[in-house]
């Protein structure tokens, strides 16, 4: 067995690794799998720079683990510096890189924001978000859409129209590589079950589906917090939040993301069921238009859509801009920005 993975681990330039440094390869590599007669994958060489050095000795020392090798120093003919990576523990190797709060000087930071909301009244759902995505302080894009249609006949051009589209409308909060990637899963999944049983998927069976892989993926460093909204004939309106840890809660009212605070201010002031189709959308945009305001991370345009039973209809994709200098000057509010310009 030590001969086979020594053939698999032996590098194709054999002039850089001296027989010490072929030794230890083989004894830090994994085992064999027998199970799928795989080799085993070799570990990664990183070159000597100060940066790199310093960013995984922090990160290796937050896991206990040592860069330095067992055989005593490199031989003068090899200028690699290799850590022995925990294969077996990739989660903790990546918070060790990204968590910026268990380990300051981690090398990659991870910033996320937006604000996205929803809530039920007794005309179905309202869905609004902004459109702003960062990377860190640098805001990245200002037209990003952060709702997706999930079911197989929600496929249409995704523009303002009266026409309801039937299905089922998620959110995006947090990664947005996550949120899209398995949201299209979602997607894919509530396609067959329509395939399969000639009806719509439930909102429940969506979102248990997409609790479920994300638990099985905790601890891998996804981020998530996605809602699920829809009306079908077997539930109502109905509308879940789900993360990245597995949580799945129903309820009448969530707001995610950075600004959440902000638009929790002005629906907990102004909402109540018995809102109209008028009153619900006009609350949607004024609490997104809040969170926007006063939220560096969120911003851009404001996405509003109203779930019906019939389906989901979209409201616009609309400048802030315009639509704050509205609301201050026709309702008074805003009194911290002067319209003397």
């Amino acid at each position: 067995m030590d001969k086979i993975v020594a053939q698999y681990s032996r590098p194709s330039y054999q002039n850089v690794y001296t027989e010490q440094d072929q030794q230890e390869l083989t004894e830090s590599l994994p085992p064999l799998s027998l199970k799928f007669a795989l080799p085993p994958v070799a570990n990664v060489s990183y070159s000597n720079t100060n940066k790199v050095i310093h960013g995984l000795e922090a990160g290796c020392h937050e896991l206990g683990v040592s860069g330095q090798s067992s055989g005593g120093p490199r031989s003068p003919s090899s200028q690699l510096w290799r850590p022995e990576l925990p294969a077996e523990r990739p989660s903790a190797f990546l918070r060790a890189m990204t968590d910026d709060h268990s380990n300051p000087s981690c090398p990659i930071k991870l910033a996320h924001g937006t604000t996205t909301l929803a809530f039920r009244f007794q005309g179905g759902i309202i869905v609004c978000t902004d459109s702003r995505a960062t990377a860190g302080n640098w805001i990245a894009s200002q037209t990003v859409k952060k709702v997706i249609p999930v079911s197989r006949l929600s496929r249409g051009e995704d523009k303002p129209t009266s026409e309801p589209t039937p299905g089922l409308l998620g959110t995006m909060a947090g990664g947005a590589a996550d949120c899209q990637y398995w949201l299209r899963y979602l997607s894919q999944q509530c396609t067959l079950h329509e395939i399969r049983h000639k009806r719509r998927i439930t909102v429940a069976a969506a979102s248990k589906i997409l609790a479920n892989l994300t638990y099985s993926y905790k601890g891998y460093g996804l981020s998530m917090g996605t809602m699920l909204a829809g009306v079908t004939p077997q539930e109502g309106p109905a509308l879940y939040y789900i993360d990245s840890d597995g949580t799945r809660l129903p309820g009448n009212l969530f707001c995610v993301g950075s600004g959440q605070t902000f638009a929790y201010g002005v629906l907990d002031a102004n909402y109540r069921y018995d809102l109209t189709e008028q009153e619900a959308l006009a609350l949607g945009r004024r609490a997104i238009l809040a969170a926007m305001h006063r939220d560096a991370y969120s911003g851009g345009f404001i996405n509003l859509y109203h779930v019906k039973e019939e389906g989901w209809v979209h409201h616009g994709f609309d400048d802030m801009n315009p639509i704050f200098w509205k609301t201050k000057l026709e309702s008074g509010e805003f009194s911290n920005v002067t319209s003397e310009l």
